[in-house]
This record gives structure tokens, sequence and C-alpha cells, in this order.
């Protein structure tokens, strides 16, 4: 399925990020960032972060709490550790993004996919997610005790009848978008590297499209701030952070 059009006088950046790759930037308010499944099976790692106090991130348990939930898809927005609505989920074709997932290492990416260092394959060679925050977050200066949860989008992750976690293959197909507006600006770091519990053992992950554009202004009957009475509480204190911007 694809997304609804966006003018193009609205678009202040496109970017494409290859499989196995990193990518962040700050992403101010008023402004949504679209991430699109360029040819299915993507996988996009995310951690967000408040530039102006990079103490204040991201909270995979208060966002998923106050919404009850464990997944995300439109509606849903992205809570801060301070109570705060860093991103709403305003647009998606997938339906269902994993929060539960986490992201994959050295070992995991050995272990399944075999190996290929940089000496060898160079360019090619197998990147895996933790790495690839870490390469990103350092450019903010944050490092390995900031790599909290972190979201996975494109990719479904649930809870089988006897408790298991079960991963969807093929989940998101080619097109598929998810768009995120800033309610705050707000640093995004995201990789992507494949899914740690991905089936099979060629390593290819997938790339995506990258947009960012001119939100529409935030109506009174908006749909994420209404979807859940802890969304208006989260949106309310964004608003007052940001009352002197």
């Amino acid at each position: 399925m694809n997304a609804t059009p966006v003018a193009e006088d609205r678009v202040v950046l496109r970017d494409a990020i290859p499989g196995g790759r990193y990518w962040s930037m700050v992403i101010k308010r008023g402004f949504t960032l679209r991430l699109t499944d360029r040819d299915g099976g993507a996988n996009v790692a995310m951690l967000l972060f408040n530039p102006a106090n990079l103490l204040e991130r991201y909270n995979m348990a208060d966002t998923l709490k106050g919404q009850h939930t464990s997944r995300l898809t439109r509606g849903n927005m992205l809570y801060s550790d301070m109570g705060r609505a860093m991103l709403s989920i305003v647009a998606d074709t997938v339906g269902w993004h994993d929060t539960i997932g986490g992201v994959t290492d050295a070992a995991m990416i050995r272990d399944q996919y075999g190996e290929a260092p940089y000496q060898e394959h160079r360019n090619a060679f197998y990147r895996n997610g933790r790495e690839l925050f870490l390469i990103e977050l350092g450019k903010w200066g944050l490092g390995k005790r900031d790599l909290v949860p972190n979201l996975n989008l494109f990719s479904k992750v649930y809870a089988g009848n006897d408790g298991r976690m079960v991963y969807e293959p093929d989940h998101s197909q080619p097109g598929d978008s998810v768009d995120l507006r800033a309610e705050m600006d707000t640093l995004v770091v995201l990789n992507t590297a494949p899914h740690p519990m991905a089936p099979g053992s060629t390593y290819a992950p997938a790339g995506v499209d990258l947009a960012i554009y001119r939100s529409e202004p935030v109506r009174d009957d908006d749909y994420c701030v209404h979807h859940r009475p802890e969304n208006a509480r989260a949106y309310a204190n964004t608003l007052i952070a940001n009352c002197q911007g």
C-alpha cells in the first residue's frame, strides 16, 4: 500500500539509506519524517533523544503502558521518560511496528550469517545494529549507556499462544511507509541492520527511503492527540515545554 503523496514544496529533504547502515538528524518540531520500505522486508531500529537535554529520551515502557499496547501504529505517540510526546505516528501503511524485539549484536550476526570482516569484504562486510547505533550515537556525544530499548519499524513481533515471541516474516511490503510527526525537536538515531529474530542465513538487509516534510498544523480533533487520554496529557506536557519556542 502506498502512502498519500506529499506536495513537493513541503519536502525539505530526501535521502536513501542502504541496508545495514545508520543515519541521524534532529527532526524539528513542525516537521514530519517519512520512512518508506523500498523493496519490502525492511527493519529500521530507532532511538530518540531530546537534543537540548540528551538525558531525556524515548521510553519504551512508558510508551507501551501509557497507551495499553505492545505494538505501534497510526495514532500512537512515542513518549519520553519525562512524560512528553516526542513523535506521533500520523500515517502508517504497515499497521504493526515492533517495540520489544531489540537489536542485533556482533555475536548474533556471526552465528546466523557467518563472518564477513571488513578486511576481506570492504564495504560489504556484515554490520550489526548495536555497533551501528554506537557509531551514530558517538557523533552526538552519546555511547553505550544510552542504548535503551529501541523500537523496530516495519517489523512485527508478537507473543504466541505458548508465550514465546514470534517474528512474522514478510510483514512489510514494497512501498509501505510510516510518517512520524515531531511534537518537539527530536534527535532521531536509526539503523537498517537485520531484525534480531529475522530468519534465514543470507545477510541482505533492506534499505529505506527517507523524506522530511513540513507538517500540517495540529488540529483540535487531531487523531493522535485523542487516540488515548494519556496521549492528550503527554501532548499537553510537550506544549508546556515548547511554550517559549
